[in-house]
């Protein structure tokens, strides 16, 4: 697996043909889209919806957007974030790892989140944080699976929602 920060064209837009292959992947997982509210269809996942997700992301200099690709597809995309908008929180934070559909269970999702935890364990950090929607009991199963563990509860802080905070010891 190939993974690589996302980059944009020179205009500071998303290249027409990524932007087909990340809405083909956001789409692949409407089941979770369905679970998290983040697209009015989720059977019905629209490019200019996928560019306006990632819109703010991509000017926030504190994030990342990393694709991962096996031979030649995108299977995976992940959204870290270096600081929370919250200063007493002193942990990056994965905000978003999403494997196509059709390529889960193939350790694409491992292999993604175990380089993202290098990447900050290589920047001198001690931990890394993510939240889980509480309605997403196998994300939670995912990522407990590979060494999280649920350190508290609260409402993410876009829209509200029910999250388990789990965080993993990096050192």
């Amino acid at each position: 697996m190939i993974i690589e920060p996302l980059a944009l064209t020179p205009d500071h837009d998303l290249p027409g043909p990524l932007l087909t292959e990340l809405t083909a992947l956001y789409a692949s997982n409407h089941e979770f889209y369905a679970l998290s509210g983040d697209f009015p269809d989720p059977q019905d996942i629209r490019p200019e919806q996928v560019a306006a997700a990632l819109a703010d992301d991509l000017t926030n200099p504190d994030v990342d957007v990393l694709l991962a690709r096996s031979a030649g597809q995108l299977t995976a995309v992940a959204i870290t974030l270096a600081h929370h908008p919250d200063p007493t929180d002193p942990d990056p934070w994965i905000g978003l790892l999403l494997v196509a559909a059709e390529a889960q269970g193939k350790g694409y999702g491992r292999q993604l989140a175990t380089h993202i935890e290098a990447r900050f364990r290589e920047a001198g950090r001690d931990a890394v944080r993510l939240a889980a929607l509480d309605n997403n009991p196998a994300a939670l199963a995912f990522w407990t699976t590979i060494g999280y563990e649920t350190i508290g509860h609260r409402k993410d802080r876009q829209l509200g929602r029910p999250c388990a905070v789990l965080c993993k010891i990096l050192r």
